[in-house]
């Protein structure tokens, strides 16, 4: 059976798949919603620090506020559950020790919220979906180790752009095509210097966070997403922070080609983006066997000798429940880093820093991310992203555009990205 008659045969069975989440904004907020109306799957569990926007999750999903549970233990989260009533709470290592879980979804979009989370699931053996891939681009590769000891799935999720990016490259892959470029589409100009303060008009008029909508027009969650990407496919960045140039989606064949045939390519197998292209994703192709040139022009995919295999869209947490059933049905992930990290996004001031201050990180006033190798990142000694904190302080003064190094700052060592990043380092290089 393929996976939606695994989720009917489930449903038939009265045995659904249950989902315990953690992080009830907007992503959460939706998941539950689309989960609602599956079959073979429910959310079981929902945990968040404002109680009430669990409740709104379930309520949103058409659950009658009177027939939620509110627990503050285990034994009243797993008696829930047994009595199949839906429960809320707010302490999320519950839902990690719930004994009914079969699945937890980290949708807090807090790195050490979710590093903590994913270590407390796989110690209880519970598959882990990731949508922080903040986290996974830090410390992605031990916990899949932690993962596969445990006997259990560690994925990054269907939707996100990663996770949409990698099943069209293991859908050109599996036919044999040799991938040159695997890419994303960016929707926002790009402005380093953006900040919540500049941007809060335009995060209320679109009812996000200022913050999260920071990291997208400062370009940090875009060198984190291909990040992503290049740790799971084994690619690289061409150049520092990537090319990103603008382009229509009939364009992106001949621009992602190498320098001797037009493009701007230095090399195949590499990350990047393209203004222009949104919300879709994309991986640019070619072959040595003019057979296939020819049924592709004959298909109206272009004149090659590259063609671009484009997804218009990326559905986000909706899709989600896709890569917890595929972890529960088939102990299979949706995206993962192969082993030792290929990419890296360090962290660049954002303006002139002085000694003393502390850093505010991802979508914050004082530092954003861009891509960059990851031994070169490695040998530099510069600091990743995904380390840095409100508890991060500036030993010297750096000036604005500078990349930061390890030497240049007090990490937070109390952290568990930081614990778990030392691990990693230690076990996987």
């Amino acid at each position: 059976m393929n996976l939606n008659e695994k989720l009917h045969s489930l449903d038939e069975q009265g045995k659904p798949i249950k989902i315990g989440l953690v992080g009830a904004g907007q992503m959460g907020k939706g998941m539950v919603s689309q989960i609602s109306r599956m079959k073979g799957i429910y959310t079981a569990a929902i945990a968040d620090i404002n109680g009430e926007r669990a409740v709104d999750a379930y309520v949103a999903s058409g659950i009658p506020s009177s027939e939620i549970i509110k627990a503050s233990n285990l034994i009243q989260i797993d008696d829930a559950i047994k009595s199949g009533k839906p429960v809320v709470t707010e302490d999320a290592s519950l839902i990690a020790n719930a004994e009914l879980v079969d699945v937890v979804i980290d949708a807090t979009g807090i790195p050490e919220a979710g590093a903590a989370l994913a270590l407390q699931s796989i110690t209880n053996k519970k598959h882990i979906v990731m949508l922080s891939v903040e986290t996974d681009i830090t410390i992605g590769p031990i916990l899949k180790k932690l993962a596969d000891s445990a006997g259990i799935v560690y994925t990054g999720s269907a939707g996100d752009e990663p996770g949409a990016i990698k099943e069209l490259y293991d859908f050109a892959d599996a036919l044999g095509f040799e991938i040159i470029v695997a890419g994303k589409g960016k929707n926002n100009p790009l402005d380093r210097e953006a900040t919540p303060e500049t941007l809060s008009e335009q995060a209320k008029k679109n009812n996000m966070n200022p913050k999260m909508l920071t990291c997208f027009v400062d370009g940090t969650k875009t060198m984190v997403e291909m990040t992503a990407v290049a740790n799971a496919v084994g690619f690289i960045p061409d150049c520092r922070g990537m090319h990103g140039p603008k382009a229509e989606v009939d364009e992106l064949p001949k621009i992602f080609s190498l320098k001797e045939q037009g493009g701007i390519l230095n090399r195949k197998g590499v990350v990047d983006f393209a203004n222009g292209v949104a919300p879709g994703v994309f991986v640019v192709v070619t072959t040595d066997l003019e057979t296939i040139h020819e049924e592709l022009r004959y298909l109206k995919m272009g004149d090659g000798p590259n063609y671009v295999f484009y997804r218009p869209y990326h559905l986000c947490s909706i899709e989600t429940p896709l890569s917890a059933v595929r972890a529960y049905i088939y102990n299979e992930p949706t995206i993962v880093p192969l082993g030792r990290p290929k990419a890296e996004t360090v962290a660049v001031a954002k303006r002139d820093l002085r000694a003393g201050e502390y850093l505010d990180g991802i979508g914050g006033f004082t530092v954003y991310g861009i891509i960059e190798e990851y031994e070169v990142a490695k040998t530099s000694g510069f600091l990743p992203i995904g380390l840095v904190n409100d508890k991060t302080r500036v030993k010297t003064d750096i000036k604005k555009g500078e990349i930061i190094t390890y030497n240049m700052v007090e990490i937070d060592n109390e952290s568990p990205v930081v614990q778990l990043r030392k691990l990693q380092e230690k076990i996987v290089g």
